[in-house]
């Protein structure tokens, strides 16, 4: 029906979906839990455009003329940092939210693509381990499933500070996920809703997290590069607190990086874009002279060469996906579209990783729905999915003049929106203006 024509108009304050939402909160007295990550349109990577060679610069010729793409993660303060051929890592994502089957896969695609994978909260299972050529441990402020000899078995460990999705706030894992496994590498009673905390229990601040780190380094020898994670927020301060505490690589997410499940509200209303905080983040790390030296891996919204090469261009060291990796995995495909209706849901729109029912086989710890996911054959679509991006990210760097995707810098880039100028602080397009600068 066209209700244009009979003169009816939706409120932009109160649309269809926003009604929606105050009648489910009327009717069941609860507020609405989510994965993915926001969904509002906020300034992001597509705002940006790269300004290839031509005249004035000078271009290199196709595949024929270098651009690489290696990357080290932690060599500040570690023996044995990581060594990458690719800067896109796989982000840190349990095992409890996702199926031990996309836990393997995600290693078996890291591990073919030459990168990093990350195993989340709730500690790190065999098959993860035994598929990852570079593991990263998250040590969470849950301490869910965290062992100390599973921290020597790591390559780097990940001190989670906050998250993207839910900075200040802890993640849930509804109990219809919490199996007899999941139950017994967490410490928890089978079946029941588990909140984790928010904040670490054991400090207040970054004289805390300083000690610490130390203790990790001790444990580990010193071999180990040790990471700080933060929510992007304050991220200026948050930075440059992480690393005098001696971080070696800091992990910053944005708003748009996924989450297993949390507070629907905390989704879209918490935290900033990527785009506005990886200036604030690199402009921290210049000013303490440490730019280069500790690393920056930027995650949240990661989805393509496209959006690496940008984060490059703006500073980071390398980019961590999430929500990518597991689309590629196979998430929200439309094979398994009639079984995503049947959740009332559809292929494209399915956000309802909490409740374990995923068709795919990857948020789910039900044993027949994770049996669909081919370990093997998820960890060659990932290899895959990496491979693209890093060639098209190389594709746009020979464009630019670069031999190396590090080179790649802000002077490449400019903006098609006031907003995306002053939060990337690079001119818009077709003039010298960036917004703010000099204020």
């Amino acid at each position: 029906m066209d209700f244009a024509s009979q003169g009816l108009r939706e409120s932009a304050t109160f649309d269809r979906a926003t009604i929606h939402a105050i009648q489910r909160a009327a009717e069941t007295g609860i507020y609405d839990i989510r994965g993915w990550g926001a969904k509002r349109r906020v300034p992001h990577f597509d705002d940006l455009l790269f300004l290839g060679a031509s005249m004035s610069r000078y271009p290199l010729e196709g595949y024929r003329e270098r651009c690489d793409t290696d990357v080290v993660l932690g060599d500040r303060g570690a023996t044995y940092p990581l060594r990458l051929k690719t800067p896109v890592t796989v982000a840190g994502m349990s095992f409890g939210a996702l199926s031990a089957q996309a836990k393997e896969a995600l290693g078996r695609g890291a591990s073919e693509a030459g990168t990093s994978t990350t195993t989340g909260d709730g500690g790190m299972t065999p098959e993860e381990r035994g598929q990852s050529k570079h593991l990263v441990y998250q040590y969470l402020p849950s301490r869910y499933g965290m062992n100390p000899d599973d921290l020597r078995k790591a390559d780097a460990i990940e001190v989670v500070l906050g998250q993207g999705a839910k900075p200040g706030g802890g993640g849930m894992l509804l109990g219809q996920k919490i199996t007899d496994r999941v139950a017994g590498m967490r410490t928890l009673p089978v079946g029941i809703d588990q909140r984790s905390a928010c904040r670490h229990p054991d400090w207040t601040g970054p004289d805390d997290l300083e000690i610490k780190i130390r203790e990790l380094r001790e444990i580990t020898d010193w071999e180990k590069p040790v990471y700080v994670k933060i929510g992007a927020t304050r991220t200026y301060y948050d930075v440059k607190l992480a690393v005098q505490a001696g971080a070696d690589v800091v992990v910053l997410d944005g708003m748009q990086g996924g989450t297993a499940a949390t507070q629907d509200v905390f989704i879209e209303h918490v935290g900033i874009p990527t785009l506005a905080a990886l200036p604030q983040a690199v402009q921290a790390l210049q000013e303490l002279g440490v730019h280069r030296q500790v690393q920056l891996i930027v995650s949240g919204g990661i989805r393509s060469g496209a959006d690496l090469a940008k984060a490059m261009a703006l500073g980071a060291d390398a980019v961590a996906i999430g929500t990518a990796a597991l689309i590629a995995l196979g998430d929200n495909h439309p094979k398994w579209d009639a079984e995503y209706r049947e959740l009332g849901s559809a292929a494209g729109y399915f956000d309802d990783y909490q409740e374990g029912r995923d068709p795919a086989g990857i948020s789910t710890q039900d044993p027949e729905l994770s049996a669909r996911l081919d370990p093997v054959e998820g960890g060659r679509r990932l290899a895959n999915f990496i491979r693209v991006m890093t060639m098209e990210a190389q594709t746009i760097a020979r464009a630019c003049g670069k031999a190396h995707l590090t080179h790649l810098e802000p002077e490449d880039l400019v903006a098609l929106t006031i907003e995306a100028a002053a939060m990337a602080r690079v001119p818009l397009a077709g003039t010298h203006w960036i917004p703010g600068a000099g204020l």
